[in-house]
């Protein structure tokens, strides 16, 4: 972080330009599909809020667990384009 005040600080957007989000879909047991977004890692980026983001934008729920979010069910395309609407670079497995 920088010492600006933070209406004028822009370390996340920088943080945001230089991430590479992968996402990924898994099965997990009993069949159920899970989406993880990978990639994130720089600390200025509060992961929290971004899995509040996507939760609300696919409709379901999910967790932080490290630097990966979990969202449960196949969201891979709305995770993608919330991503991609909020200055993350997206690569799609």
């Amino acid at each position: 972080m920088c010492a600006l005040p933070d209406d004028l600080c822009i370390c996340q957007e920088i943080a945001k330009e230089q991430q590479k989000a992968v996402i990924s879909v898994v099965r997990r047991r009993y069949g159920k599909m899970v989406t993880t977004v990978e990639g994130i890692e720089d600390t200025a980026i509060d992961i929290g809020q971004l899995a509040k983001i996507l939760k609300g934008a696919c409709a379901s729920g999910g967790t932080v667990k490290g630097r990966t979010i979990e969202l449960q069910g196949d969201h891979k395309k709305k995770a993608a384009r919330v991503l991609e609407q909020n200055g993350y670079q997206v690569e799609v497995r």
